[in-house]
């Protein structure tokens, strides 16, 4: 049998602390580096055998996978959220847990792409963070006018040509001059977020799917980018309902007393279980761009006849919505698998066969 050696790696700012296990889960070494790439390449390359290793993601996990890789037979990147435990905890007894959930197979990966697509990834978070800042400063602005009772619904107190009017409404010198630098930070922010948007739409058209993802109703360019930065690879996902996880919209379900005995013999209960809402752990940015395809798809284009007709049999519009942003999801999943162009034609008769 292969003499495989696990390795669990507890990453800190300064230093990380390396436990090595063997296949039968006894400690074999354990030592405390600096992080840093010489430093922990050294103790790996130290170590005969068969090398597996594990650390969980984090600020450094991107720094670290590309380092790590390509001297170990195994990676994994685990998800923190589904390693929390009881009792005792240090550094060292941290990584000894890792490397024996990683021997034990009991580890949930997180998945990392290759280098390659970090510049995508790079400028999709530049543009998310940049959306984000404007948001909280319009926010802040609002906040004023409400808490002196002034109405400000819209966007018209955002806009240049308005601004004067607007501000004469404000009580004092003092809340003035601090809205009229809330809209100066706000102008600033529209500029730098107009040459993000350029940035990053440059950078995916340099990927063949781009146009493929384009082609799909309700998925303008920018939505394309992030959905190339942040999903990366279809062939991650087996099937929609991973993928239906992973963007937030898969339905939760609760269920208890599966079985009940009758007359001696064992059934399942028909019960069924209650659904419990959508799932909590998801990618907020690629749900709020499949939400927001939907509703641009809800308006105009080849699914509106879609949604119409499912409100006028009863559904609730928001759940129109939802089983739109479910429908296009799964459609992008498939024909990004398959590398195949949208075809409306094609999708009205896949739907009168099912």
């Amino acid at each position: 049998m292969t003499d495989i050696k696990y390795i669990g790696i507890d990453v800190h700012q300064a230093t990380s602390v390396l436990a090595v296990v063997n296949r039968r889960g006894k400690l074999i070494s354990e030592t405390i580096v600096d992080t840093s790439f010489t430093t922990i390449i050294d103790f790996i390359k130290s170590q005969r055998g068969t090398i597996w290793a594990t650390f969980e993601e984090g600020t450094q996990a991107n720094w670290l996978y590309d380092i790590i890789e390509p001297h170990v037979a195994k990676l994994i990147v685990c998800d923190p959220r589904k390693n929390k435990q009881d009792g005792s905890k240090d550094d060292k007894i941290d990584a000894r847990r890792l490397a024996n959930l990683l021997r034990m197979n009991g580890l949930t990966a997180v998945y990392h792409g290759k280098g390659e697509i970090r510049i995508l990834k790079e400028l999709a978070r530049s543009y998310i963070n940049l959306q984000q800042d404007s948001n909280r400063v319009m926010n802040r602005v609002k906040a004023m006018y409400r808490g002196r009772g002034i109405s400000c619904r819209g966007k018209s107190v955002y806009r240049p040509e308005n601004r004067q009017k607007w501000l004469e409404k404000l009580d004092s010198h003092g809340s003035r001059e601090r809205a009229k630098r809330l809209l100066q930070q706000l102008d600033l922010l529209s500029e730098l977020n107009s040459e993000a948007v350029k940035d990053l739409v440059r950078e995916s058209r340099k990927y063949k799917d781009y146009k493929l993802l384009r082609g799909i109703p309700g998925i303008g360019p920018i939505r394309a980018a992030l959905i190339l930065a942040f999903v990366m690879t279809p062939h991650r996902f087996r099937n929609k309902r991973q993928f239906w996880a992973y963007i937030g919209f898969s339905v939760v379900r609760r269920g208890s007393a599966e079985y009940e005995i009758v007359g001696g013999v064992l059934k399942r209960s028909k019960k069924k279980p209650l659904p419990r809402g959508l799932n909590h752990n998801y990618n907020h940015v690629l749900k709020n761009v499949f939400k927001g395809a939907a509703l641009t798809a809800a308006y105009r284009g080849p699914f509106k006849e879609l949604l119409d007709q499912r409100v006028e049999n009863g559904t609730a519009p928001n759940l129109a919505l939802l089983t739109l942003a479910r429908k296009i999801a799964s459609i992008t999943l498939a024909l990004w698998k398959k590398g195949e162009s949208f075809d409306i034609e094609r999708h009205r008769l896949s739907e009168q066969t099912t």
